[in-house]
C-alpha cells in the first residue's frame, strides 16, 4: 500500500487558449490534493499533466496499464473535453477507473459570473460527454458525483480504491496449495486457469512434504523466539507453558509456523491451502500457524479450497488499516428458536484473531480428523457488531460472489466445551431468507466473513473484475433474489457471446 498510486486525469482542449489551460491545470492540483490528502483514501493521488488530445489520452491510459505502482486511474473533465479523443485510450485501459464529477467552486458566484467563468468551470458539461463515450464504449467504472469536500465523496473514492488495491493484490497473487482438494466435494474445486485468466492469480499445488522438510529444517533459536512472542500476546493453558506436560506440542505448533512463513516468503506466495487429508509427515493441522499467518494478512482455505484462500487474501489487503477484522469462516449449524435465529460459525482450527473480542487463548485439544497429534490452536469469540460474509462459487462459465449482511452477537450461552474459536451472527433479513438465498445461488461453505468491509466495497471489485455479485440484505426477498439470479444468468451467457 505504501508504493501504490491513483493517477489523477484531467482532461480539457486547446480551444481555450493557454490561460485557462493554465487554470485548469492549477485547479486539477487543488482537487487531486484534497484527495491525496484525505486520510481515507489508502492510496497517493498523484495528479498528471492536462489531456488535450488523443495522443496524449493513449500514451498516458497505456503507461498507467504498464505501471505496476499504479492501481487506477480517476478521470476529471474540467472543461468540455470531445470524447471522441478518449476513444483510444479508453479502450486501452486496463486499469479500475473512477469518474470524478466534480468542479472546483462549492457555490456558484452569482454576481460575478460572465462567460469566462461559464468557459472554465464546465464540468458539468464535460463530465456528460465522457459518460456517454463510457457506455458507449462500454467502459466499466464508478461515477461519483459532489464536491471533493464532501465526505460521501471522499468515502465513496476511499472505497473505490480499496477495491482497486485488491485488485492489484489479486492479479499479483501465488498461491502454494499444500496438497489437494479434499475427496468428493464439489464446490471447493475450480477452473484455476479461468481464475489465472479472469484474476490474474496463480495457484499451484506443492507436496506436503515440501513443507515438512522447510518446517524440519527450523531452528530451535525461531521456535524459542515463537513461544516468547505467544507469551506476550496470548493466554496460554498451563499444559502447553514451559514447563507443562504438553509444551512440546506448542513448540511443533511454532516450529510449523515458523516453517510455513518460510515457505510463503521465499516462493513470494500470498495466499495458501491446507487439507486434514494431506499432511504428510506433518505432526499435527497446522492450526495456531494458520491463524496467525492470517492475521499477517495472507489469505487461507481449508481442505484445499484455493477460490476461499484467493478471496480472503483479495478481501484482507482491501480491508488493511480499517477498524475490524477479516477472517475465514464456515457456516457450521443454527439455533432455530424462534425470535432467536442464529449461525454458528467456526472451522477445524482455522478462524483468523483479527475478528477475535477478547484476548485469544492458546488451547490443545484433541482432533477426531486427520489422524496426527492434537494440534493446537487459538480460541475466542467474535467481535460482536455489523459485518459481511461472501463466498465464491465457480458456476462453470463465469465466478460467483455471494454476500449477505450479517449482524455478529455474543453467543448467547457459554461454550465452554467448543475448543475453536467462534462466530456467531444473525443473517439479514433473517435465517429463513438468507439461507434460502445462499442454496438458491450455489454458495459456498466456506466463506469470508468481515466486520472491516461493506458491500460497497465488493460492488466496486466486481464491477473492476466483471464477476457476478449476488447480495442478500435486509432489503431481499427470494423472490426478488431468485430473478436477479435468473437475470444475470441470461447477461453473462449473452455478455460472453458478444
Amino acid at each position: 500500500m505504501s508504493s501504490a498510486q491513483i493517477w489523477f486525469l484531467t482532461g480539457s482542449q486547446h480551444l481555450y487558449g493557454p490561460e485557462i489551460l493554465a487554470q485548469v491545470a492549477s485547479q486539477s492540483l487543488t482537487i487531486s490534493g484534497a484527495l491525496d490528502g484525505a486520510p481515507e483514501v489508502p492510496a497517493r493521488v498523484v495528479p498528471k499533466p492536462v489531456l488535450t488530445d488523443a495522443d496524449a489520452i493513449r500514451r498516458v491510459m497505456l503507461d498507467a496499464s504498464s505501471d505496476d505502482s499504479c492501481i487506477g486511474v480517476i478521470a476529471w473533465m474540467h472543461t468540455f473535453s470531445p470524447a471522441k479523443m478518449w476513444i483510444s485510450g479508453l479502450e486501452r485501459l486496463q486499469k479500475p477507473l473512477l469518474h470524478l464529477h466534480t468542479q472546483v467552486n462549492r457555490e456558484l458566484p452569482w454576481s460575478s459570473i460572465d462567460m469566462d467563468f461559464m468557459n472554465l468551470n464546465q464540468a458539468a458539461h464535460g463530465d456528460r460527454e465522457f459518460g456517454y463515450v463510457q457506455s458507449r464504449l462500454g467502459v466499466a467504472r464508478k461515477t461519483v458525483f459532489g464536491h471533493v469536500t464532501d465526505p460521501a465523496v471522499l468515502a465513496a473514492t476511499a472505497v473505490w480504491a480499496r477495491a482497486a488495491l485488491g485488485l492489484a493484490a489479486v492479479r499479483s497473487t501465488k498461491l502454494a496449495r499444500f496438497g489437494d482438494n479434499m475427496r468428493n466435494v464439489a464446490v471447493t474445486e475450480g477452473d484455476k486457469v479461468e481464475a489465472e485468466r479472469r484474476l490474474g492469480v496463480s495457484v499451484n499445488t506443492y507436496g506436503v512434504n515440501d513443507l515438512v522438510a522447510v518446517v524440519d529444517a527450523v531452528s530451535d533459536h525461531e521456535v524459542d523466539a515463537l513461544v516468547t512472542e505467544y507469551g506476550d500476546l496470548y493466554d496460554i493453558a498451563p499444559e502447553l507453558r514451559p514447563g507443562g506436560d504438553r509444551h512440546g506440542s506448542l513448540r511443533y505448533g511454532a516450529r510449523i509456523e515458523a516453517g510455513l512463513r518460510a515457505f510463503l516468503t521465499s516462493g513470494g506466495f500470498g495466499a495458501f491451502t491446507t487439507n486434514f487429508e494431506d499432511l504428510g509427515g506433518l505432526r499435527q493441522l497446522p492450526g495456531l500457524a494458520v491463524q496467525r499467518l492470517m492475521a499477517e494478512g495472507y489469505g487461507f482455505g481449508g481442505e484445499g479450497d484455493w477460490k476461499t484462500s484467493v478471496l480472503l487474501r483479495t478481501l484482507k489487503v482491501m480491508a488493511a488499516g480499517l477498524p475490524g477484522g477479516t477472517s475465514f469462516m464456515e457456516d457450521y449449524t443454527y439455533n432455530l428458536t424462534p425470535g432467536q435465529e442464529l449461525v454458528l460459525g467456526a472451522h477445524m482450527l482455522e478462524v483468523c484473531p483479527s475478528i477475535a473480542a477478547q484476548r485469544p487463548r492458546v488451547e490443545i485439544h484433541p482432533l477426531g480428523i486427520g489422524n496426527r497429534e492434537d494440534p493446537v490452536r487459538l480460541v475466542f469469540d467474535a467481535t460482536p457488531g455489523p459485518g459481511l460474509v461472501v463466498g465464491m462459487s465457480d458456476m462453470g462459465d463465469r465466478l460467483r460472489l455471494t454476500g449477505n449482511a450479517i449482524d455478529l452477537v455474543p453467543p448467547l450461552e457459554p461454550l465452554p466445551k467448543l475448543p475453536v474459536a467462534r462466530a456467531v451472527w444473525a443473517p439479514r433479513p433473517d435465517l429463513r431468507t438468507s439461507t434460502t438465498c445462499w442454496l438458491t445461488a450455489g454458495a459456498p461453505h466456506h466463506t469470508v466473513l468481515s466486520t472491516a468491509l461493506t458491500s460497497e466495497h465488493l460492488e466496486d471489485f466486481a464491477e473492476m473484475t466483471g464477476l457476478e455479485l449476488a447480495f442478500i440484505d435486509e432489503t431481499t426477498t427470494v423472490r426478488s433474489f431468485t430473478r436477479e439470479l435468473r437475470w444475470n444468468n441470461a447477461y453473462y451467457r449473452l455478455a460472453q457471446g458478444l
